[in-house]
């Protein structure tokens, strides 16, 4: 093999490993799964958001169902706004509730969906009503912590 043929090769290859490369950092993104399929909007309010973030997947029974497309704050009642992209295959009862989830310890956070039993759909533009905001677990360590310190100690048994 001469010096050219060498160099082509190793310039297909260098070319491939880019590719991946940017392939894997679109997938870790989250922007890989653009999407030109149906969609229809659905909002929720929730009073804490934590670190939910746009583009952050929208999950009903662990299955994907839509991604948060916008996030905003109410001024008149200090609430966040959250506008979710659900695919158009699937209906959810006017009952559902939505929930800020973690995915493991300390994992990226995602919109739940747990389904109610309400005959009416909800349709595109609507609002979720029932909601739950997102867990902080530096809260939840103060007041685990807070609690320990008001304990008084037991008094000491008399002998």
């Amino acid at each position: 093999m001469n010096r050219a043929v060498i160099d082509l090769w190793v310039g297909i290859f260098v070319a491939i490993g880019l590719g991946a490369l940017v392939f894997l950092a679109l997938k870790v993104g989250n922007l890989a799964s653009v999407s030109a399929d149906d969609s229809y909007d659905l909002s929720a309010k929730f009073d804490n958001i934590g670190g939910l973030k746009i583009r952050a997947p929208v999950k009903s029974a662990g299955v994907v169902v839509g991604r948060v497309s916008d996030i905003s704050f109410d001024p008149a009642n200090y609430q966040a706004v959250v506008v979710m992209k659900v695919d158009a295959r699937f209906k959810f009862p006017t009952d559902t509730f939505a929930t800020i989830n973690t995915s493991g310890l300390l994992g990226e956070q995602y919109i739940g969906f747990e389904v109610g039993g309400d005959p009416d759909l909800l349709k595109a533009g609507d609002t979720i009503k029932k909601t739950q905001s997102a867990v902080v677990l530096e809260k939840l360590i103060s007041q685990f912590m807070f609690n320990k310190a008001s304990e008084s100690p037991a008094p000491a048994a008399a002998k």
